[in-house]
């Protein structure tokens, strides 16, 4: 992969970053009841997944709400500069409307805020730092809240061993602002819909909204409307795709004369990102890696994985940071960016609520 596949965005800087998950925990050591404890051992032993933060009846839009309130009272926000939410997440609170339009009021945001969503996993949070670089760059936007979180423990059968025990829920939220002079981020972002079948949930939206696919039907493990992973294509297409993007954005690094202080990849697994590792030879305490006590958090896992790797208590970071996404679609992004005193908030645990369906109907 060349540089000429490199995008730059100018003038861009990230002022804050928050982070939440629910107030539930379940062990992954609880699944004895299940599977055997041999098998529960291994997976833990592979996954480095011990346990996960999992929603009982909240949604992603309510994490990422407690995300952002707190973002916003950290930084003393004034919430009519924020001319732009977007909110990205795989597990929306409703088929229509966007959810972003409903966090708008939630947040108490200005009506001439415009606000949409994006349907991302795994590249997510890339996607939309990309999206609202662009924004910014271009003079359409100049202050950004993006929110980013999912609840994939809502569509995961407890009796599918490749799944049960590796996801977990969060909502984050990042400000970001336009600032003449910021240094340039490089992004890399790809796309191979030919694996969109190997990560999949197959039934409910319109393509099959009754559940009549039986093609990753599996009796007594999952049904049309759980979610499907093909783990060993996964790992293949991540082995093959993410050191190119890596090498990609190396190489555009290179120009600057910095040296890329932390590698923050989608946290997939610690098998995964292990090999990864392997790889491409990078120093392992350049690294991060957070899964143990939250496992696979999908869009969410970048940012929670910068929170985390904060010591939960939040404070302000800087450094040259190389960010990879990668999986369901099959999708990948990458970027570097410039963490210049980026303050990250402590995270936040939040408790669970009543869902708000009823409020639309007022």
């Amino acid at each position: 992969m060349a540089t000429s596949n490199v995008r730059f965005v100018n003038n861009i800087r990230i002022k804050g970053v928050a982070c939440s998950v629910p107030e539930q925990v379940e062990e992954v050591a609880s699944l004895c009841g299940t599977f055997d404890a041999e098998s529960v051992n291994k997976i833990i032993g592979s996954t480095g997944v011990e346990r996960r933060h999992v929603v009982s009846d909240e949604t992603s839009s309510d994490l990422c709400f407690s995300a952002a309130e707190r973002l916003i009272q950290d930084l003393k926000i004034d919430r009519s500069t924020i001319d732009t939410l977007i909110f990205v997440s795989q597990t929306h609170d409703y088929t229509l409307p966007a959810t972003a339009c409903v966090l708008q009021e939630r947040l108490g945001l200005s009506m001439q805020t415009a606000a949409f969503d994006i349907g991302m996993g795994c590249s997510g949070y890339v996607y939309g730092l990309w999206t609202a670089s662009s924004f910014l760059s271009g003079g359409g936007s100049k202050r950004v809240l993006l929110l980013v979180g999912d609840t994939i423990s809502k569509i995961v059968s407890p009796t599918d061993r490749s799944v049960a025990a590796l996801f977990g829920d969060a909502g984050t939220a990042t400000l970001i602002d336009y600032e003449e002079g910021a240094p340039v981020i490089p992004f890399v972002m790809g796309t191979d819909g030919r694996g969109a079948h190997n990560l999949i949930v197959p039934a409910g939206a319109y393509r099959d909204r009754n559940g009549s696919t039986s093609v990753t039907t599996e009796e007594g493990v999952r049904g049309p409307f759980d979610l499907y992973m093909n783990g060993a294509e996964i790992f293949a297409f991540t082995l093959a795709r993410v050191p190119a993007l890596v090498s990609a954005l190396q190489e555009a690094n290179s120009e600057s004369g910095k040296e890329i202080d932390k590698y923050v990849f989608h946290q997939a697994n610690r098998f995964m990102l292990d090999h990864l590792v392997k790889r491409m030879k990078l120093p392992r305490e350049k690294v991060v890696l957070d899964v143990k006590d939250v496992g696979n958090t999908s869009c969410a896992s970048i940012p929670l994985a910068i929170c985390l790797n904060q010591g939960r208590t939040g404070g302000l970071i800087s450094g040259r940071f190389l960010l990879a996404g990668f999986g369901v679609g099959y999708s990948w992004a990458g970027c570097i960016a410039e963490f210049d005193n980026v303050w990250i908030s402590p995270l936040t645990i939040t408790s669970s609520l009543k869902p708000e369906a009823t409020a639309l109907c007022n």
